[in-house]
């Protein structure tokens, strides 16, 4: 069998690290690792929004965006994925690429838990650094802007990390809609060989296994970084 999976990886390393490409759209590792990046990289502002919306007095900003994140949290990711795909195109009558779909569900889906992390950094904080900075006569905008979430985000990347990895796990789901990512990838060598479906499928967990391990360990080691007691200097 291990005889098997080098033989597969010296085939086919190409079509698992960039798909089709040139001849075809991105795919593979790249497609996978670009489309968790920009995923990440367009629902962190959209969950400071949220969790700044969540955080508000205003009924009118906070009863409509806590009905989003609590709808978009308890609905399946694929149905997200289902809907985006299918309606979307009905709704408006434009083709919109699986990938550009993907993208969008994952800003949404992804938008809506990382809020949920950054309400907690904020909270947690505890109220007095509002009070403070607004003494020093900041507006309540400057001291979240230059007080509070410099903080809190400081303290909450351990848990943007785990959100990515979370993100790079749920960008299989794509291949329910021919996003040409790394699980496709395997799927597409997986049909040409059709009599090592083990092998083939070993190699996509042993390299997803490989990214998040070593995202979580990022993670870990971030998180004692930022626990670490600070030493009183005499």
């Amino acid at each position: 069998m291990i005889s098997d999976i080098i033989a597969i990886i010296r085939d086919y390393w190409l079509l698992l690290l960039i798909g089709q490409y040139p001849n075809g759209p991105l795919g593979g590792l790249a497609a996978t690792l670009l489309l968790s990046i920009l995923a990440i990289a367009f629902a962190f502002p959209v969950s400071i929004a949220l969790a700044l919306a969540r955080l508000s007095k205003s009924p009118f900003l906070n009863w409509p965006v806590t009905a989003l994140v609590y709808f978009t949290r308890g609905v399946p990711l694929l149905m997200l994925i289902l809907w985006g795909y299918f309606l979307v195109p009905l709704a408006t009558g434009a083709n919109v690429p699986s990938f550009l779909t993907m993208l969008v569900t994952l800003v949404v889906y992804q938008g809506a838990f990382l809020s949920e992390v950054v309400r907690g950094g904020i909270v947690a904080l505890g109220h007095g650094q509002m009070e403070a900075s607004r003494a020093l006569g900041h507006s309540y905008l400057g001291a979240m802007r230059y007080v509070i979430l410099p903080q809190a985000l400081y303290n909450v990347i351990p848990s943007i990390i785990s959100v990515f990895v979370a993100t790079i796990k749920d960008t299989t789901l794509g291949y329910v809609i021919n996003v040409p990512d790394l699980t496709f990838a395997a799927s597409q060598i997986n049909n040409q060989l059709l009599t090592q479906p083990f092998q083939v499928f070993f190699i996509l967990a042993a390299v997803y296994y490989v990214i998040c391990w070593s995202l979580s360990r990022v993670a870990i080691v971030t998180e004692r970084r930022i626990t670490r007691p600070r030493r009183i200097r005499p």
